[in-house]
């Protein structure tokens, strides 16, 4: 009599189960090496565009009023947004971004990317603030809000 090879309902389950638990592990892991990649490159775009910025301050010997004016309005950071740009000299107080003791992050300009969740607040320490790419101290630092 003929015997017939094949997988027992038991081997396929013990095959999904298996695949289904490497899984678990494997997507969350991938995203944080997407989320760290997407952070690096708004890092490195924010330090561009503050070169450009200073290369057009003394071309002209004052900051731009916008990124428009400057000509660097088409970049647009990893999660598909443009980055934010604020002239410290010609805004509002309350416009400038803030540390946990309020005091204002740059004298120059500001130049922040929304981060993942497209939302930010004025202080850095604000929920929606958190995951910003932001440009500190005059340029000296440039990174997530949280870790400044």
């Amino acid at each position: 009599m003929p015997r017939h090879r094949g997988f027992t309902l038991i081997e396929l389950s013990l095959v999904i189960a298996l695949v289904a638990v490497l899984s678990a592990f494997a997507i969350p892991a991938y995203k944080g090496i997407v989320d760290r990649s997407n952070t690096t490159k708004a890092i490195g775009d924010i330090g561009t565009l503050s070169l450009n910025i200073y290369r057009w301050e003394a071309n002209t010997g004052s900051f731009p009023a916008s990124l428009a004016a400057a000509g660097l309005d088409g970049v647009v950071d990893p999660w598909g947004r443009p980055y934010v740009y604020l002239n410290v000299a010609g805004a509002k107080p309350g416009d400038v971004r803030k540390d946990k003791n309020l005091v204002p992050i740059n004298t120059d300009f500001d130049l922040y990317s929304l981060g993942k969740d497209g939302l930010s607040a004025g202080p850095l320490t604000a929920k929606a603030s958190r995951d910003d790419i932001v440009r500190a101290n005059n340029g000296a630092f440039i990174g997530r809000a949280e870790d400044y």
